[in-house]
C-alpha cells in the first residue's frame, strides 16, 4: 500500500485516502479494507462502529499512519486492531 491510495470499508461505506502509511492492517469496522469492496459486505464490529467523519484526517499515537476520509460510514478506522483518533486542527499564530 502507499499514499494516494484509495481504500473500501468491507463492512459500511466508508472510503479514505491513503495520506502516510507504515506496514500494517488497516481495518474499518473490524474488517480489512482493500481496493474494492467485496461483494458480500462484513459484520460490523461493536467495538469499531462510532463512525468516520468526511474530510477529518485520521492518525495514530505514533504518526505512522494517517487517512483523510472521502466518504462517511458507520465503521471506526483501526489499524491491526487499534483505533485512529480524529488529528486535531493546527492553531493559527496570533495576528496581533
Amino acid at each position: 500500500m502507499k499514499h494516494g491510495s484509495r481504500l473500501k470499508s468491507a463492512a459500511c461505506d466508508t472510503e479514505v485516502m491513503v495520506i502516510r502509511c507504515a506496514d500494517g492492517q488497516i481495518e474499518c469496522g473490524g474488517a480489512p479494507m482493500g481496493v474494492d469492496r467485496p461483494a458480500e459486505a462484513a459484520a460490523l464490529t461493536a467495538d469499531f462502529s462510532a463512525g468516520t467523519l468526511m474530510g477529518k484526517r485520521y492518525v495514530d499515537a505514533d504518526g505512522a499512519y494517517e487517512l483523510l476520509c472521502v466518504k462517511p460510514g458507520k465503521g471506526s478506522l483501526a489499524v491491526d486492531g487499534v483505533a485512529l483518533v480524529v488529528k486535531d486542527a493546527k492553531p493559527l499564530p496570533a495576528s496581533d
